[in-house]
Protein backbone atom coordinates (compact mmCIF):
# COMPACT_ATOMS: atom_id res chain seq x y z
CA UNK A 1 0.00 0.00 0.00
CA UNK A 2 1.88 3.54 -0.90
CA UNK A 3 2.18 5.72 1.55
CA UNK A 4 0.15 8.96 2.00
CA UNK A 5 1.71 11.77 1.15
CA UNK A 6 1.87 15.01 3.32
CA UNK A 7 0.42 18.33 2.27
CA UNK A 8 2.33 21.24 2.56
CA UNK A 9 0.76 23.11 5.23
CA UNK A 10 -0.82 26.58 4.04
CA UNK A 11 0.02 29.91 5.15
CA UNK A 12 -3.09 30.47 7.38
CA UNK A 13 -1.75 26.95 9.48
CA UNK A 14 1.71 28.25 9.44
CA UNK A 15 0.66 31.70 11.27
CA UNK A 16 -1.65 30.24 13.30
CA UNK A 17 0.96 27.75 14.55
CA UNK A 18 2.93 30.78 15.35
CA UNK A 19 0.59 32.65 16.73
CA UNK A 20 0.15 29.58 19.51
CA UNK A 21 4.06 29.25 20.00
CA UNK A 22 4.54 33.03 20.97
CA UNK A 23 1.49 32.99 22.83
CA UNK A 24 2.67 30.12 24.82
CA UNK A 25 5.99 31.84 25.12
CA UNK A 26 4.24 34.81 27.07
CA UNK A 27 2.34 32.82 29.12
CA UNK A 28 5.28 30.91 30.43
CA UNK A 29 6.97 34.15 30.71
CA UNK A 30 4.28 35.61 32.94
CA UNK A 31 4.17 32.56 35.11
CA UNK A 32 8.20 32.50 34.99
CA UNK A 33 8.29 36.63 36.48
CA UNK A 34 5.54 36.30 38.71
CA UNK A 35 6.84 33.37 40.60
CA UNK A 36 11.04 34.33 40.28
CA UNK A 37 10.47 37.93 39.48
CA UNK A 38 12.01 39.63 36.53
CA UNK A 39 15.81 40.11 37.83
CA UNK A 40 15.63 36.69 39.22
CA UNK A 41 13.61 34.79 35.81
CA UNK A 42 15.88 34.08 32.63
CA UNK A 43 15.38 33.09 29.50
CA UNK A 44 16.03 29.36 30.00
CA UNK A 45 13.05 29.42 32.87
CA UNK A 46 11.24 30.68 29.90
CA UNK A 47 11.89 28.01 27.56
CA UNK A 48 11.08 25.00 30.42
CA UNK A 49 8.29 26.50 31.30
CA UNK A 50 6.52 26.89 27.65
CA UNK A 51 8.59 23.34 26.69
CA UNK A 52 10.29 24.97 23.99
CA UNK A 53 13.40 25.15 22.36
CA UNK A 54 15.84 28.34 23.52
CA UNK A 55 16.23 29.28 19.81
CA UNK A 56 12.12 29.66 19.23
CA UNK A 57 11.76 31.49 22.52
CA UNK A 58 15.00 33.97 21.24
CA UNK A 59 13.23 34.00 17.86
CA UNK A 60 10.05 35.57 18.83
CA UNK A 61 12.09 37.77 22.00
CA UNK A 62 15.49 38.40 21.81
CA UNK A 63 15.98 39.21 25.07
CA UNK A 64 14.33 39.18 28.42
CA UNK A 65 13.74 43.05 28.00
CA UNK A 66 11.29 42.34 24.97
CA UNK A 67 9.33 39.49 26.91
CA UNK A 68 8.81 42.14 29.88
CA UNK A 69 7.89 44.46 27.27
CA UNK A 70 4.86 42.89 25.33
CA UNK A 71 3.78 41.85 28.35
CA UNK A 72 3.70 45.25 29.85
CA UNK A 73 2.39 46.23 25.99
CA UNK A 74 -0.99 43.97 26.52
CA UNK A 75 -1.36 45.54 29.84
CA UNK A 76 -1.43 49.47 28.97
CA UNK A 77 -3.87 47.84 26.03
CA UNK A 78 -6.03 46.58 28.76
CA UNK A 79 -6.08 50.34 30.21
CA UNK A 80 -6.89 52.05 27.16
CA UNK A 81 -10.14 49.30 26.96
CA UNK A 82 -11.95 52.26 28.86
CA UNK A 83 -12.08 54.00 25.77
CA UNK A 84 -14.87 51.90 24.78
CA UNK A 85 -16.71 52.66 27.45
CA UNK A 86 -20.75 54.45 26.63
CA UNK A 87 -23.03 56.25 28.88
CA UNK A 88 -24.03 59.35 31.06
CA UNK A 89 -20.60 60.66 32.48
CA UNK A 90 -21.69 58.86 36.20
CA UNK A 91 -22.19 55.63 34.46
CA UNK A 92 -19.06 56.07 32.59
CA UNK A 93 -16.97 56.45 36.04
CA UNK A 94 -18.55 54.01 37.36
CA UNK A 95 -17.61 51.71 34.78
CA UNK A 96 -13.77 52.71 35.06
CA UNK A 97 -14.18 51.78 38.81
CA UNK A 98 -15.56 48.48 38.31
CA UNK A 99 -13.25 47.76 35.33
CA UNK A 100 -10.57 48.48 37.07
CA UNK A 101 -10.81 46.60 40.14
CA UNK A 102 -11.99 43.39 37.84
CA UNK A 103 -8.99 43.72 35.76
CA UNK A 104 -6.80 43.85 38.91
CA UNK A 105 -8.32 41.04 40.67
CA UNK A 106 -8.64 38.85 37.84
CA UNK A 107 -5.15 39.65 35.93
CA UNK A 108 -2.53 39.76 39.52
CA UNK A 109 0.92 37.84 37.82
CA UNK A 110 0.99 40.94 35.64
CA UNK A 111 -0.47 43.54 37.84
CA UNK A 112 2.77 42.53 39.70
CA UNK A 113 4.86 42.32 36.74
CA UNK A 114 3.86 45.88 36.40
CA UNK A 115 4.37 47.10 39.41
CA UNK A 116 7.86 45.99 39.83
CA UNK A 117 8.90 47.40 36.62
CA UNK A 118 7.92 50.36 37.41
CA UNK A 119 9.20 50.48 40.66
CA UNK A 120 12.35 48.97 40.07
CA UNK A 121 15.14 51.12 38.91
CA UNK A 122 16.91 48.80 37.34
CA UNK A 123 13.64 47.91 35.33
CA UNK A 124 12.16 51.46 35.23
CA UNK A 125 13.58 52.28 31.65
CA UNK A 126 11.83 49.31 30.16
CA UNK A 127 8.55 50.82 31.66
CA UNK A 128 9.21 53.82 30.15
CA UNK A 129 10.07 52.62 26.89
CA UNK A 130 6.92 51.24 26.63
CA UNK A 131 4.83 53.56 27.96
CA UNK A 132 6.07 55.96 25.47
CA UNK A 133 5.87 53.51 22.56
CA UNK A 134 1.94 53.98 24.06
CA UNK A 135 1.54 57.95 24.79
CA UNK A 136 -0.84 59.11 22.21
CA UNK A 137 -3.10 56.32 22.94
CA UNK A 138 -2.63 56.81 26.87
CA UNK A 139 -2.81 60.16 26.43
CA UNK A 140 -6.94 59.53 24.54
CA UNK A 141 -7.88 57.94 28.14
CA UNK A 142 -6.71 60.61 29.83
CA UNK A 143 -8.53 62.64 27.99
CA UNK A 144 -11.63 60.46 28.05
CA UNK A 145 -11.64 60.85 31.77
CA UNK A 146 -10.95 64.62 32.15
CA UNK A 147 -13.60 64.48 29.80
CA UNK A 148 -16.16 62.86 32.37
CA UNK A 149 -15.12 64.88 34.96
CA UNK A 150 -15.74 67.99 32.87
CA UNK A 151 -19.28 66.65 32.21
CA UNK A 152 -19.54 66.18 36.23
CA UNK A 153 -18.48 69.67 36.54
CA UNK A 154 -15.10 69.42 38.26
CA UNK A 155 -13.04 72.42 38.33
CA UNK A 156 -9.75 70.81 37.80
CA UNK A 157 -10.56 67.42 35.54
CA UNK A 158 -6.89 67.14 34.85
CA UNK A 159 -6.13 67.04 38.95
CA UNK A 160 -9.43 64.41 39.02
CA UNK A 161 -8.35 62.41 36.39
CA UNK A 162 -4.46 61.87 38.30
CA UNK A 163 -6.40 61.62 41.33
CA UNK A 164 -8.41 59.11 40.16
CA UNK A 165 -5.77 56.63 38.40
CA UNK A 166 -3.25 57.17 41.64
CA UNK A 167 -6.59 55.84 43.73
CA UNK A 168 -6.89 52.73 41.24
CA UNK A 169 -3.38 52.20 40.89
CA UNK A 170 -2.70 52.48 44.97
CA UNK A 171 -5.94 49.91 45.28
CA UNK A 172 -4.20 47.83 42.81
CA UNK A 173 -0.80 47.75 44.35
CA UNK A 174 -2.44 46.52 47.88
CA UNK A 175 -4.66 43.63 46.04
CA UNK A 176 -1.63 42.59 44.55
CA UNK A 177 -0.07 42.57 47.70
CA UNK A 178 -2.89 41.04 49.99
CA UNK A 179 -5.32 39.03 47.62
CA UNK A 180 -6.55 37.16 50.35
CA UNK A 181 -7.46 40.09 52.30
CA UNK A 182 -8.36 43.06 50.90
CA UNK A 183 -12.16 43.94 50.58
CA UNK A 184 -12.55 45.28 46.87
CA UNK A 185 -16.46 45.36 47.10
CA UNK A 186 -15.84 47.58 50.53
CA UNK A 187 -13.69 49.66 48.78
CA UNK A 188 -15.49 49.78 45.36
CA UNK A 189 -18.44 51.07 47.44
CA UNK A 190 -16.61 53.73 49.44
CA UNK A 191 -15.23 55.16 45.97
CA UNK A 192 -19.04 55.15 44.11
CA UNK A 193 -19.71 57.43 47.62
CA UNK A 194 -16.92 59.56 47.29
CA UNK A 195 -17.57 60.32 43.96
CA UNK A 196 -21.63 60.87 44.68
CA UNK A 197 -22.18 57.84 42.26
CA UNK A 198 -25.58 55.45 42.90
CA UNK A 199 -25.01 52.63 45.29
CA UNK A 200 -24.21 49.76 42.77
CA UNK A 201 -27.22 47.22 42.46
CA UNK A 202 -24.62 44.33 42.62
CA UNK A 203 -21.47 42.91 43.89
CA UNK A 204 -18.48 42.31 41.27
CA UNK A 205 -17.61 38.76 40.42
CA UNK A 206 -15.16 38.09 42.43
CA UNK A 207 -13.79 37.58 46.18
CA UNK A 208 -14.57 40.12 48.22
CA UNK A 209 -13.50 39.35 52.31
CA UNK A 210 -14.73 41.41 55.09
CA UNK A 211 -13.21 44.43 56.70
CA UNK A 212 -10.50 43.27 59.31
CA UNK A 213 -6.74 44.23 58.14
CA UNK A 214 -4.37 43.59 55.16
CA UNK A 215 -1.86 41.19 56.49
CA UNK A 216 -0.56 38.47 53.85
CA UNK A 217 -0.95 34.99 53.35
Amino acid sequence: MEGTIALPRSANTNLELREKSRERILAAALEVFATKGYEAASISDVTERAGVSRGLVTYYFPGKTKLAAELLDRWLDGIAGLLELTGTADERLAGIIDGSLLAAASTLPIQRLAISLMMQPGTHPVFAEVEAAKSARLSQVEDVIRAIFTARGAPDPAVEEMLLRATLEGVTVKMAIYPETFPVESVRRRLYAGYDLPEPLASLPITSPPVTRLRAK
